[in-house]
């Protein structure tokens, strides 16, 4: 018999990057944590009588670019509801938020199994809504049994977007598939910084196991404790499933709350109803009215590629025939993206494939030893490809390139010469050198490593071959080429 089906749903707060707040003139501190408490804040923020409300209409212009991005339908008409429950850090004692009329609802994406190494299958994610709404202040605990707690009020009415999925996910694999493709997305829109661990990103999930009420679970700070906890969840709610059999008192028929503790989810409440919240039209906000023909031809115009279209491009066998690791590591970092591109337009047709592994291992390499980063300025694409193609070419060996590579990372200057003039410069060009010469080298590092040689012969550890080779390269200052040694190897050591 099969097992009851999993069934998991998102809902995604993400907090837009904007100048100014979802209805203050407010300076927007999302990405600046270290500022000091209280002081992007106005008197709307803090709910001080006789202040009201006005919509920010750049925050409604980066929810559209989410929206379009997920193929939602743009609402022609929406409007903002208040959603009423009492914390400290909600001084209204509402959120304003969308609960009647979003601005956008019905999307789509789709996950393609050869976009994701773990899925199983290719998937569309339904998107149910996305509406705007407020974020809270944040309470800031100053003991340990949380007697004491102060609140920062910057955070308060910064924008929210919320979206929420339909309970397509049916493991983990294809959760965490989305949350690469959103925070991708997001940060390509230049929306959101994508961060979970800031807060900027914070997402609740819903599960539930065929026969079991759907458990929400939230403040989930980590892809990680999203994982954990779904897995964990999923568990318990088998394991009540099966005891049930024998005492059908054991399954709570109303939906839960949950929380997660690193270890564990625990209770927290009974899951409120929209009864609960008393939600009512905020009339102190007008209707948002749209034409949303014009504004999805007009996005879809000026929005960047979507991830799955560059993906497509660059693993495609008749242009760059990437892997799927290497296409994500330059779609991880745009800068580097378009050095790749350039330098796949200057490179000669026959070292073109060549510049992936230079450039995502080689230089990458280079830059973590010098505890550097990556930008545009890193190193000059003339002169990255001038060594690309002096090594591909056999004018210099791998290992002398590699150390070349590191020198013109530290060098900018030496940027400006020939490649060759350089490696002459440094006694790295590689030499001739007549072939009995070679054979006595080999013979002589034979020699000196007999335990080796004894287990590349007695063992077929041929792999071991490396090593001998590398004493030769060291032997010869990496003059010459590491095959003028294979082959010797192999002829004397009859492999």
């Amino acid at each position: 018999m099969s097992k009851p089906a999993l069934k998991i749903g998102l809902e995604i707060h993400t907090q837009l990057l904007t100048n100014n707040k979802l209805f203050s003139l407010s300076k927007n501190s999302t990405s600046n944590l270290s500022q000091r408490p209280n002081s992007a804040v106005s008197f709307f923020d803090v709910s001080l009588p006789g202040t009201q409300p006005t919509l920010n209409p750049e925050c409604l212009l980066q929810g559209l670019k989410l929206a379009t991005s997920l193929n939602c339908k743009i609402n022609k008409i929406s409007s903002f509801d208040r959603k009423h429950y009492f914390y400290g850090d909600q001084p209204l004692g509402y959120q304003i938020t969308q609960h009647y009329r979003p601005f956008a609802t019905n999307g789509s994406i789709k996950l393609l199994k050869r976009h994701y190494d773990k899925l199983s299958r290719d998937l569309t994610i339904r998107i149910q809504q996305l509406q705007l709404e407020q974020d809270t202040g944040r309470s800031i605990y100053k003991t340990t049994d949380g007697n004491i707690s102060q609140i920062d009020f910057n955070r308060a009415n910064i924008p929210l977007v919320e979206l929420v999925t339909l309970p397509d996910f049916q493991n983990i694999e294809e959760v965490r598939a989305f949350l690469q493709f959103f925070t991708k997305l997001i940060k390509d829109l230049k929306i959101c910084t994508g961060e979970l661990e800031t807060g900027s990103v914070r997402v609740d999930v819903n599960v539930s196991v065929e026969g079991h009420q759907r458990v929400e679970i939230k403040n989930l700070p980590t892809t990680s404790a999203i994982v954990n906890a779904i897995r964990y969840e999923e568990n318990r709610q088998r394991e009540i499933l099966l005891n049930s059999k024998f005492n059908d008192k054991l399954i709570n028929n109303s939906i839960e709350t949950r929380g997660w503790d690193g270890k564990k989810t625990i209770h927290l409440r009974s899951k409120e109803s929209a009864v609960d919240y008393r939600y009512v039209p905020d009339m102190e906000l007008p209707l948002i009215k749209l034409n949303s023909d014009s504004i999805i031809s007009n996005f879809n115009s000026i929005l960047p590629k979507s991830f799955a279209e560059s993906l497509d491009e660059l693993m495609d066998s008749n242009n760059f025939s990437l892997s799927l690791r290497d296409a994500k590591v330059l779609l991880n970092n745009l800068e580097m993206l378009d050095f790749f591109k350039k330098c796949w337009e200057l490179c000669g047709l026959p070292y073109k494939k060549k510049i992936i592994n230079w450039l995502a291992h080689e230089l990458v390499g280079s830059l973590t030893k010098s505890e550097l980063h990556f930008n545009s300025n890193t190193i000059k694409v003339e002169s990255f490809v001038d060594l690309i193609e002096n090594v591909e070419n056999g004018k210099i060996t791998k290992g002398n390139g590699k150390l070349l590579l590191l020198h013109l990372v530290n060098n900018i200057p030496d940027q400006n010469r020939q490649i060759l003039d350089l490696a002459n410069e440094f006694g790295m060009l590689v030499e001739t050198t007549d072939s009995k010469e070679i054979e006595n080298i080999v013979k002589q590092v034979i020699l000196d490593n007999d335990k080796v040689v004894k287990e590349i012969q007695d063992k077929k550890k041929v792999k071991k071959i490396n090593f001998l080779i590398g004493q030769c390269m060291r032997a010869t200052q990496g003059k010459i080429q590491p095959k003028e040694f294979e082959k010797y190897f192999i002829k004397l050591l009859h492999l």
